[in-house]
């Protein structure tokens, strides 16, 4: 463990970190069709199974590479690794910006995928620098980043979308590229020589890094909870564009402003209800409330038949954000030190294959319903489907994840979990 002082530069540092790279990847949401229908000539759904291929590449790059990420992380140290996945993603945006063709876009999300695996590493960073009182806390940061990110990212993209769709890629680019500057300069190193490991390419794999975490009691289920709530969570990406512009008409700008609603109010649960809610009811009940709201948002999504319903849900279902955290917390409470980056890294992974199915099925099922042929025109298809992971996801972690023993102690009359025995 660092020392408190360097512990909280380095939580802010990586925090800035992310929020930038977040705020990069959230801006080119908005102008994702029509840039795809600028350089492919296709309709919008069309035009979603070409961005269900984007989505594909990248997440099968993250997948493979996330492992190899928090491996070299575990050996090498945390500091070297962001760097170089920071400064790749800001080559990646200018890749994408001077895109003269389709396939050209493929050459810039393998680079991003790579990039993208750096989550693992920021994940251990956290890791390193947490102990049991605050690690849910610490972590709950990254969903402030990208609670943040996807606030500013997509309503920034969705304004300087007005002036062509390249525009943002090469704003993203210099956002990025500035983050690596800052980086560089200030960001300190967590992981200390007793506790880094001999990298080995048999762990450093996807399905290496899954297997060694079986011996760690506990995160087979935690894993499974985590792979049916990305499954479901992440047609937001594949289609919450696709599905704004053909079912409510909406321009960029307007979709940007709604990514940017979803996104504000998971940054407010994350930091003010999340902070309060973990030391009162622990971070088993905080996760059963966080996933049961996202299963329920799901639903609403599917059935928003207009504009402005996907604003109610927006705010009637943004507990769904105390989801991540605390499921994040319990695996990492069940590993040493020196397995925090393999742990991530095989979390990372996880959330990876979810990606990799996520675009191509979810665009799929938005290209099958609301397509010539459709058998039923129903632009929420996707919304549907995923809801039926998250529920599933639900009743998983309710009945084989089980609750931390803790120790009760009664504080000010309120009754609150304490660390787990």
């Amino acid at each position: 463990m660092i020392d408190p002082k360097t512990a909280k530069r380095g939580l802010a540092l990586v925090f800035t970190t992310l929020l930038l790279d977040i705020i990069g990847f959230g801006m080119i949401m908005p102008v994702l069709p029509a840039f795809l229908r600028e350089l492919t000539g296709v309709g919008i759904s069309e035009a979603a199974i070409e961005g269900g291929w984007l989505f594909f590449v990248y997440a099968a790059m993250q997948f493979f590479f996330a492992p190899i990420m928090g491996g070299l992380s575990d050996r090498f140290g945390r500091r070297p690794i962001l760097l170089a996945s920071v400064l790749t993603f800001s080559i990646d945006n200018l890749i994408c910006a001077i895109a003269w063709s389709y396939p050209m876009l493929f050459i810039g999300r393998v680079l991003a995928g790579i990039s993208g695996a750096s989550y693992s590493t920021t994940s251990a960073f956290i890791a390193d620098i947490s102990n049991d009182e605050n690690r849910a806390k610490n972590f709950g940061l990254l969903g402030i980043a990208f609670g943040v990110g996807f606030v500013i990212g997509p309503v920034l993209g969705g304004l300087l979308g007005t002036f062509g769709p390249r525009v943002p890629f090469f704003f993203a680019a210099g956002l990025a590229f500035v983050n690596f500057l800052i980086a560089m300069f200030f960001l300190p190193e967590t992981l200390d020589e007793k506790h880094r490991r001999r990298f080995e390419w048999k762990r450093a794999n996807p399905v290496g890094t899954l297997l060694q975490m079986r011996q760690y009691q506990g995160i087979g289920w935690i894993g499974l909870v985590f792979f049916l709530m990305t499954l479901g969570h992440m047609m937001y990406p594949a289609v919450w564009s696709f599905v704004s512009n053909y079912r409510y008409g909406w321009s960029e700008q307007q979709i940007g402003f709604s990514l940017g609603a979803f996104g504000l109010c998971g940054a407010i649960i994350m930091g003010t209800v999340l902070p309060r809610v973990i030391p009162r009811l622990g971070e088993w009940r905080t996760a059963v409330i966080g996933l049961t709201f996202t299963a329920a948002s799901a639903f609403g999504y599917a059935f928003a038949s207009q504009g402005w319903m996907v604003y109610a849900v927006i705010v009637v279902g943004c507990l769904e954000a105390l989801a991540d955290p605390p499921l994040r917390s319990l695996a990492a409470a069940k590993v040493p030190p020196s397995a925090q980056g393999e742990l991530q890294g095989a979390m990372t992974s996880i959330f990876s294959i979810t990606s990799i199915v996520t675009p191509l099925l979810y665009t799929a099922i938005f290209s099958w319903f609301t397509g010539p042929s459709a058998p039923v025109t129903f632009g929420g298809a996707p919304y549907l489907v995923g809801a039926c992971f998250l529920v599933l996801a639900v009743i998983v972690f309710v009945t084989k994840v089980a609750r931390p023993a803790t120790v009760m102690t009664v504080t000010n009359d309120v009754v609150e979990d304490g660390a787990q025995l």
